[in-house]
């Protein structure tokens, strides 16, 4: 893939305002009046923030593409920085309502019909933290990702993450993924703690249950059903409600 070029060719405009934020600022046409919007010394026409006036939002992060005109948005919650809204546009106004919203504390909802390209992860906002609330925020989150998934074998990973989420005793652990092998923990993001074996979708339509990582020691079966009902087999006694991780 070639070099980027200058972000001042494909983003002359920005580049004449001197940063993002300025740009930004002037693209509203006052929808962002007094919002403190900040771009960074080091990239001032490819990156911009917008804070919010809730605790548990961080800054909404705005990032110009390198090779082609266009910008994407992320807003996470501080806790365990992930994602609760994102989305691409290559209208500037778009994101400055977008961030208005944010900014404001507009629920989620709201903010994706102030900004139509705004994507909803699935996440919703949880203010006091509470491990049940981010875990049930997280099952939210991956089922909406795996209904949304473009692969070839988006139905069958989808199929196992309806099943694991259809087990209560998988139901109430945090559910976390890592190369699109589904595994299960006692305690929250930032600081995970594994328990019980790794689910994964195989491209067969298969499904494996392994000890390890991607590991399918215990067995494929011809159902995503099959193999949580191993998994589930696997899981030590006593396990406590889901802590938080850190």
């Amino acid at each position: 893939m070639p070099a980027p070029p200058d972000p001042s060719v494909l983003y002359p405009d920005v580049a004449a305002c001197g940063s993002l934020a300025t740009a930004l600022r002037a693209e509203a046409d006052g929808c962002l009046g007094a919002v403190p919007v900040t771009s960074p010394d080091f990239a001032p026409l490819r990156h911009a923030a917008v804070a919010s006036t809730l605790p548990h939002r961080e800054p909404l992060a705005i990032n110009a593409w390198s090779h082609e005109r266009g910008w994407s948005i992320r807003g996470e919650e501080p806790f365990q920085s992930l994602a609760l809204i994102d989305g691409r546009t290559d209208d500037l106004a778009e994101v400055a309502r977008a961030a208005r919203a944010w900014h404001d504390g507009a629920p989620l909802d709201a903010i994706r019909q102030a900004a139509p390209f705004v994507h909803l992860t699935g996440r919703f906002e949880v203010p006091d933290n509470d491990p049940a609330r981010l875990t049930e925020s997280e099952w939210q989150g991956k089922r909406q990702e795996a209904a949304e998934l473009e692969y070839a074998w988006r139905e069958t990973y989808q199929e196992l993450v309806e099943a694991a989420h259809a087990e209560p005793t998988l139901r109430v652990l945090y559910p976390f993924t890592s190369h699109w092998a589904l595994r299960f923990s006692t305690t929250t993001r930032p600081i995970l703690t594994v328990v019980g074996p790794c689910l994964s979708a195989n491209g067969d339509g298969t499904y494996g249950v392994g000890r390890g990582f991607i590991s399918q020691d215990l067995g494929r079966f011809a159902t995503a059903q099959e193999a949580v009902a191993v998994a589930v087999r696997q899981l030590p006694s006593g396990l406590g409600p889901t802590t938080l991780g850190g």
